[in-house]
C-alpha cells in the first residue's frame, strides 16, 4: 500500500466481488489495485468527455422537436 493512500468501504454485489477476487488471483494483483485502476479509467472518460463538451461550447444547439422534423424533412423517420 502506498503512503498516500486512504482507506475506504466499498460495497459490490456479489457475484462482482467473486469476479473481481478471481481475477486478482489470475492476474496476481490485489483487488485495491484492480479497483484503483477502474475509477482512474472512469475519471479519465469523464474527463475526455468534458473536454468534449468545452470544445463544441460555440455550436448552435437543436431542441429535440427541430431534430425529429429535420429527420422527417431528410426522410431519415
Amino acid at each position: 500500500m502506498r503512503a498516500t493512500s486512504k482507506r475506504s468501504t466499498v460495497y459490490f454485489d456479489e457475484n462482482l466481488h467473486a469476479a473481481l477476487r478471481i481475477k486478482a488471483a489470475h492476474t496476481k494483483r490485489s483487488v485495491s489495485d484492480i479497483v484503483n485502476d477502474a475509477v482512474r479509467l472512469a475519471i479519465a472518460e469523464d474527463q475526455e468527455g468534458l473536454a468534449a463538451f468545452q470544445e463544441r461550447v460555440g455550436e448552435p444547439t437543436l431542441s429535440y422537436e427541430e431534430l425529429l422534423n429535420d429527420l422527417k424533412v431528410h426522410g431519415q423517420i
